[in-house]
């Protein structure tokens, strides 16, 4: 006679008090500690690093003040920058949704599968540059002696062109980085929407601008709030292109950031102007976010 070996199978993991935890969480435990040390551990250090002072020749002396974030509360000039940072963000970032809608919308339902390709190959080709790289390219182009300006004057109808150290160089600067990014993450939702609806609108006797203003666009919001939160990240944390292409006139927070820090050794301030970008930027994220939303249930009832 011949006995069954009987398997236990491993019981969940349980919480306190006996409770059963749910199988995901040993799935995400590892990506969640990764998480918490890799990036809410520095958050912590940094927001405790701004809360001491400094003293020249020490760096900083260990202290609970919140004399940092009062200096830039009571400087103009650092409340200049904080609000430059957010005009240029967000006029870039508007850029490029204006600019980047037709070309997502022109790939999804224009272009045949062949171009569709080589079109994506030509878009995602800039992000396989370094910032730096690209931006060295825009200070030939957009230089006072550079291609852009010579192509001008050959002409002789246009004044002698001067768009290096401007904020108009930077927000064109940005907008060549960040509009990729836009594409991409419009295509993407562009192409769950279901053509037929397009085809049903028109034959009710809608226009092609009615079909993308009451069907195109409702059913991308999502698409569209997530490359518009993406661009605005990125261009309020830009460094690279404000540096070459800005000028050392041209003061934006992450350029300021890494002056306090590398610069003038200033750890504390440094630190307090890095969380001030940081919470400024998930403010407005986070607002834009629950607008829209909010907006994007509407549309859906």
């Amino acid at each position: 006679m011949t006995s069954a070996a009987v398997t236990a199978s491993p019981s969940p993991p349980r919480a306190a008090g006996g409770r059963r935890l749910p199988p995901v969480f040993g799935l995400t435990s590892p990506a969640t500690l990764f998480v918490v040390l890799a990036l809410l551990g520095p958050l912590a250090l940094m927001f405790r690093f701004s809360l001491n002072r400094f003293v020249p020749g020490e760096l900083m002396t260990k202290a609970l003040t919140l004399e940092n974030y009062a200096k830039f509360f009571g400087d103009g000039f650092y409340q200049e920058v904080l609000f430059t940072t957010l005009w240029v963000s967000g006029l870039s970032t508007l850029l490029c949704l204006v600019a980047g809608f037709p070309v997502a919308y022109y790939l999804v339902r224009q272009a045949s599968p062949a171009w569709k390709s080589r079109l994506m190959i030509l878009i995602i080709l800039p992000l396989l540059m370094g910032n730096a790289v690209r931006t060295a390219a825009w200070m030939v182009i957009l230089g006072d002696h550079g291609l852009l300006a010579a192509g001008l004057e050959a002409t002789g109808v246009f004044p002698p062109l001067r768009l290096m150290y401007t904020p108009a160089a930077v927000v064109i600067g940005l907008v060549s980085v960040m509009l990729p990014f836009m594409i991409v993450t419009l295509r993407s939702v562009l192409e769950g929407i279901d053509r037929n609806l397009e085809d049903a609108a028109e034959s009710l006797g809608a226009g092609h601008a009615m079909v993308l203003w009451r069907v195109v666009l409702p059913l991308a919001l999502p698409g569209i709030l997530a490359g518009t939160m993406l661009c605005f990240i990125l261009s309020m944390n830009a460094y690279a292109t404000p540096v070459l292409i800005g000028g050392p006139q041209f003061h934006m927070m992450a350029p300021e950031v890494y002056q306090q820090v590398a610069k003038a050794m200033n750890w504390p301030f440094g630190s307090a102007l890095a969380f001030i970008l940081m919470a400024v930027t998930l403010v407005l994220t986070t607002t834009a976010n629950l607008l829209v939303q909010r907006r994007y249930r509407r549309w859906s009832e």
